[in-house]
């Protein structure tokens, strides 16, 4: 480790961004208590333009695209992320140093406060539902197809207050449940939105730490935060959806669970889905694997993004590209 270097950590400047920087700060200063370290905040495309709907945007760069630039020019040295906001090709010379443990990674339904309703189940025909993923809409299109979906934007604060306006329009929105819980706001969840009905982004409810791939000092700091759980499955649920060729605005459901098989050996489990954008095709799939190193985790997500897109995903991935084309 270079001698009296000073780390800096940087993220964007929404509080939950800062909370969950806090956490690895926190996380790094335990385990080496004789490093400088401090942070910097950033504002991404994302944060910036808070109107147009996100997959109309490019994709999850929008969220990371300046703090790389900050990475690259050696201001900064590693950048905390959402994983679920990391595309899965990284610029060159820059590689993910840590997956931190992760979070539950399912998501959540927030209602209108002044309202009794807990689930979707208990709507009206016709309530208005707020997210800005097309995941979450094409799944629960399927099924909630009485409901009414329409996009809503900001940080977690704008986004509840939006919703709780009484001339606002929303019923209710849907949250990952992991950003609630470390903001501490976990009372407002009424309902989890889990698989079956939903299942949830890739990488979600995991937090990333990226440094350069040059930075051998950065990396050594990162060993100690990566928990290998976490890291074995969002790898994998990483490997499929790079082979999908989707980003954040692409509707693509995840879940994984990785345990200790009767002889020893891991068996990673996961399960992967595509989902047309008016929710009526839908193609889904399963592996089960035992796994035994973190590059077997990664060619079983490979594995199963072949299976979807020979059983049908290419083509509504195809449906959506062309959808995106002419917006």
């Amino acid at each position: 480790m270079s001698g009296g270097r000073t780390f800096t950590l940087a993220s964007r400047p929404s509080k939950l961004a800062v909370v969950q920087t806090e956490l690895v700060l926190t996380a790094l200063q335990n385990q080496h208590p004789h490093i400088d370290l401090k942070t910097r905040y950033i504002s991404s495309a994302g944060d910036k333009n808070q109107t147009d709907a996100l997959y109309l945007m490019g994709g999850k760069s929008v969220w990371t695209e300046e703090l790389e630039a900050a990475l690259i020019d050696g201001s900064v040295d590693l950048v905390v992320h959402s994983l679920k906001d990391v595309p899965t090709t990284l610029p060159a010379g820059m590689e993910i140093g840590a997956i931190l443990e992760r979070e539950d990674p399912v998501d959540g339904l927030v209602m209108k406060d002044s309202l009794p309703f807990k689930t979707l189940g208990d709507l009206p025909d016709g309530s208005v539902i707020g997210t800005s993923s097309l995941r979450r809409v094409a799944q629960l299109r399927r099924a909630h197809p009485r409901l009414k979906y329409i996009d809503v934007r900001g940080n977690i604060d704008t986004r509840l207050r939006k919703l709780d306006d009484p001339h606002g329009p929303y019923t209710a929105i849907i949250l990952a449940k992991a950003g609630m819980l470390r903001m501490t706001m976990e009372s407002r969840l009424t309902s989890d939105l889990s698989p079956p009905i939903l299942y949830h982004a890739v990488g979600q409810g995991a937090l990333a730490v990226e440094i350069r791939s040059s930075d051998s000092d950065a990396r050594e700091l990162c060993k100690s935060l990566s928990h290998r759980e976490t890291l074995w499955k969002c790898s994998a649920e990483r490997a499929m959806l790079r082979e999908l060729e989707g980003g954040c605005s692409v509707p693509v459901g995840v879940q994984s669970e990785l345990v200790e098989g009767e002889d020893g050996v891991d068996v990673l489990t996961l399960v992967g889905c595509v989902t047309s954008v008016d929710g009526v095709a839908h193609v889904q799939e399963m592996l089960e694997e035992r796994v035994s190193s973190l590059s077997e985790a990664e060619e079983i997500g490979k594995k199963l993004a072949k299976a979807l897109l020979e059983n049908g995903a290419s083509s509504i991935l195809e449906g959506i590209k062309k959808l995106k084309d002419t917006r």
